[in-house]
């Protein structure tokens, strides 16, 4: 039996699609039977307290696996906007998981890890020479990339020197493994390298969580936000689309956690069309997005966003809810082609309501929507097909 290491700084039970993305990894390797060890944190994103409750431990054959999957804890827990913050945080995590490699005496034939943070990339190839294994890289996010789309840091000659250290992960893997088809020709000119070093497996869900059901009629047209408010999110203009959706009667939902909810809620409190909801699991989570007759998609106008397919995108399609999106790039082109919603790169309030009220008054078109994307879901973003991609390289 092959053995795997995963090393990851999130992991189940946190929230968010990084740690469902790697706890999919974990248990779907297992499934495949491989023997599959994880190093990961203690649960603390967005805050520590929300896992003190048991209801976010909610994978009974997780929770028994004691030795396979090793913690470590954090003494700097803050998500901020600084840099500095973030890059303490990212450090002490990264210098821990070498600390567990070196005093870990086993083998493994794979080393797979995921960044962004690029600090763990550099674990993963200090683990691969450590344990003379194959290393395959995960890339969620293009990083440094990222860090200038959301502008909060753009010292060229430090983006510099990050990027060749970029360039190294991509070189020094063995295998790459993509969540979003627009990194590919981003990484292949950035490294000089074959596309066949790289393999598409994107989020998805598991063919239990696909939604089948009936929406109640008559009921006051509801859309929902879940997901991260954070640095790459469009919140600005959320707030101004509350005051428009109030004066039409259209109730909003938010679920939400990152940086920028504080803030975001505050400023629309006075609203009374808008339902806040502390983060949740998955499951519950995706009970409430079921509920719902359009889920809404914002990202700032930045290069870099054009290249991600964001993970809520996933979810509504999972959850059979048509889209809204205020995105570019490879994700509108995803919804565009599938026929699975309506996307705009302009992000005018004005212009997006009338695309709200216009799905919203054409109920027929809505449910073919939603068909149509339980069906990509199937075919394209399913979970135990698309590990067969990675199990045939590691086979």
């Amino acid at each position: 039996m092959k053995r795997v290491l995963i090393i990851s700084q999130h992991f189940y039970p946190e929230i968010g699609s990084h740690a469902n993305r790697i706890k999919q990894l974990y248990m779907q390797l297992k499934k495949e039977s491989f023997d599959v060890r994880i190093f990961t944190s203690e649960p603390s994103y967005p805050n520590k307290k929300i896992y003190e409750n048991g209801e976010f431990w909610d994978e009974d054959s997780l929770n028994c696996e004691k030795d396979n999957i090793v913690r470590i804890s954090i003494s700097n827990r803050k998500y901020s906007n600084s840099i500095l913050n973030r890059l303490f945080y990212y450090l002490e995590v990264a210098l821990k998981f070498v600390l567990l490699i070196i005093k870990d005496k086993r083998g493994y034939d794979f080393i797979l890890v995921t960044s962004p943070p690029i600090f763990t990339g550099f674990v993963g190839l200090f683990a691969k020479y450590r344990y003379k294994s194959n290393f395959i890289l995960d890339i969620r996010d293009l990083w440094p990339e990222s860090l200038k789309g959301v502008g909060v840091f753009n010292n060229p000659l430090i983006l510099k020197f990050f990027g060749a250290l970029e360039k190294i992960l991509y070189r020094k893997s063995d295998k790459i493994v993509i969540n979003s088809l627009g990194f590919q020709e981003y990484i292949q000119q950035k490294a000089k390298i074959p596309k066949s070093k790289i393999v598409f497996i994107p989020n998805g869900a598991v063919k239990e969580e696909i939604a089948f059901f009936n929406k109640e009629q008559n009921k006051p047209k509801k859309i929902i936000y879940a997901g991260n408010l954070g640095l790459a999110q469009n919140t600005e203009l959320i707030n101004k689309l509350v005051p428009l959706l109030e004066k039409q009667g259209i109730q909003l939902t938010i679920i939400g956690y990152g940086v920028n909810r504080k803030e975001l809620l505050n400023s629309i409190k006075e609203y009374k069309n808008v339902t806040i909801i502390k983060p949740l699991t998955r499951k519950e989570c995706f009970k409430i997005i079921a509920e719902h007759d359009l889920g809404l998609v914002t990202l700032k106008d930045k290069e870099v966003f054009k290249t991600v397919l964001p993970g809520k995108i996933i979810d509504y399609m999972t959850c059979g809810v048509p889209i809204v999106g205020v995105i570019d790039g490879y994700a509108k082109e995803i919804v565009e082609k599938e026929r699975v919603g309506i996307t705009s790169k302009c992000d005018d309030p004005q212009q997006i309501l009338s695309h709200i009220k216009w799905l919203l008054d054409d109920e027929k078109l809505r449910k073919e929507m939603s068909l149509r994307e339980q069906q990509v879901i199937l075919n394209d973003f399913n979970w135990e097909t698309n590990i067969k991609k990675l199990v045939e390289y590691m086979n």
